[in-house]
């Protein structure tokens, strides 16, 4: 049975992972400042770089989704008038619109 204790470690878990993670990508980025990088420095940069960005594009939709939800305008990706969009690890959406309400 999942309790409220498992959530509340979960969140934990999750908020500490993303710091951690921050933290690496900031130190990554100063050895490639200091040109002390390795390759697998690089490409670790790069793939949090890219986690960082779909994780703050998570967070802008589903603010947009709240603010929506409100009855407030918002501006979100969408990938057809009937629905937001699913975060796709590919890359953006297929258009932008603001919506209308």
């Amino acid at each position: 049975m999942y309790t409220e204790s498992d959530t509340s470690k979960d969140h934990a878990l999750y908020y500490t992972i993303g710091k951690v993670a921050m933290e690496k990508l900031t130190s990554t980025l100063s050895k490639m400042q200091d040109d002390t990088a390795t390759s697998e420095d690089r490409q670790l940069a790069a793939l949090l770089q890219e986690i960082a960005a779909l994780a703050k594009n998570r967070m802008s939709v589903a603010a947009n989704e709240t603010e929506f939800s409100k009855g407030n305008a918002v501006w979100v990706e969408r990938t057809a008038q009937s629905h937001f969009p699913h975060i796709r690890l590919h890359g953006g959406a297929l258009e932008d619109d603001p919506l209308k309400s």
